[in-house]
């Protein structure tokens, strides 16, 4: 019986998970499947030792505060899986927190996969020479990251977006809006404050700011608010019952909400990705702490931080960070996009031959690429003076 181990981090991580899952279970459906997990890598099926809320802690100071509790679950899940001895084990993002355990794996000699390429082409390229001791395979969402590892002596494989493959080519704005409560009076406007508890604490309240200045200009505007779950949702009924604004609160549901808007406010991360492969024109926010941006400012080496900017190498979303997002700046933002039909034609345009780039199957060539890793490690060596 296959045997694999796999850490994951975050809900884009739990995502990605269940999409590798599901893809083994299909070509192997007695494989064992031990995993720190979320929800839906367990309802893919896989055992869960740890969940992935343990590690939904972000930026430089709130790391440290949890630094010691991060540590002991890091021992406690190397000690796990080095008794278990996975048939190969698979990290899923949250680099710092994964790559020493994947470095162990692979010291004991069990083949390592890291899904999810950390960022070292914008930063901390210090991290590449950690990356090539620790893993066997690095299995990429965007083209250009495996040629810059290859170049760097790092096995790659581009497995495509497994976003891309979820989010139909074009959109049903009208199904995305019956269910909910907006008509046909004025534009949906989304806002998406985040998915991280600190996230959308420190954005929700910029976001609604700038949403009733909108509504100002724009009157008729309906807003639909995304949150990643209950706990949010409620946080978010308290702070916005002051903006007194035509404002439906949605959880888990971004996509749609992203489907249903003409356009989105939303902060940097995975989000900005949904909002280009729905079409809809998006302005990007991010305010994080002051120590955290001061310390990043000096190390990060590229000039976007929304992955279609990044990707396109184009400004296509607008950027506002740190002190540049103010309510008023993302307000006239949003209603610029609003008021340029054009713009919005050649911005779709552009998603669009994003969108096929990233369509791969994403799961399924994951998959793929672990068993060809497998069959790789566990093939036979050449007997010496044989023939070819």
């Amino acid at each position: 019986m296959l045997r694999v181990g796999i850490v994951a981090g975050e809900p884009s991580g739990d995502q990605l998970g269940a999409t590798l899952i599901t893809a083994l279970r299909a070509r192997d459906p007695d494989i064992e499947i031990t995993a720190m997990a979320g929800p839906q890598m367990r309802r893919a099926g896989c055992r869960d030792i740890a969940g992935i809320e343990e590690l939904s802690v972000m930026g430089l100071a709130e790391v440290l505060r949890h630094y010691l509790r991060l540590r002991r679950l890091r021992a406690r899940l190397i000690h796990t899986f080095l008794a278990l001895r996975p048939d190969v084990f698979i990290g899923i993002d949250v680099p710092d927190f994964v790559l020493q355990i994947e470095s162990e794996m692979k010291t004991a000699g069990i083949p390592t996969v890291h899904v999810v390429c950390p960022q070292v082409w914008a930063w901390r390229p210090g991290r590449l020479p950690v990356i090539r001791r620790a893993v066997t395979r690095m299995l990429t969402l965007f083209p250009f990251e495996t040629a810059f590892l290859q170049q760097h002596h790092i096995g790659a494989h581009f497995i495509g977006h497994p976003l891309a493959d979820r989010i139909p080519f074009h959109g049903d704005q009208a199904a995305a809006r019956a269910g909910f409560k907006v008509g046909n009076r004025g534009p949906v406007v989304a806002l998406l404050p985040g998915s991280r508890r600190q996230e959308y604490r420190r954005h929700l309240p910029l976001f609604l700011a700038a949403a009733r200045l909108l509504l100002a200009q724009t009157p008729g505007c309906q807003f639909l608010l995304a949150v990643v779950n209950e706990d949010a949702a409620q946080y978010a009924r308290v702070i916005a019952d002051p903006y007194a604004l035509p404002l439906e609160i949605i959880v888990a549901r971004s996509i749609e909400v992203l489907t249903a808007a003409d356009v989105a406010l939303c902060v940097s991360g995975t989000i900005t990705l949904e909002a280009a492969l729905t079409k809809t024109p998006a302005v990007v926010a991010y305010r994080m702490p002051a120590l955290t941006y001061a310390v990043l400012r000096r190390m990060v080496k590229v000039p976007y931080i929304a992955l279609p900017n990044l990707l396109l190498s184009r400004p296509l979303l607008p950027e506002h960070i740190q002190a540049a997002a103010t309510p008023v700046t993302l307000a006239r933002a949003l209603a610029e996009w609003l008021g340029e039909p054009a713009r919005v034609a050649a911005y779709r345009a552009q998603c669009q031959g994003l969108h096929q780039t990233l369509r791969n199957d994403a799961g399924t060539a994951a998959a793929a690429a672990v068993l060809a890793l497998l069959a790789e490690h566990h093939a036979p060596d050449p007997v010496p003076g044989g023939s070819s």
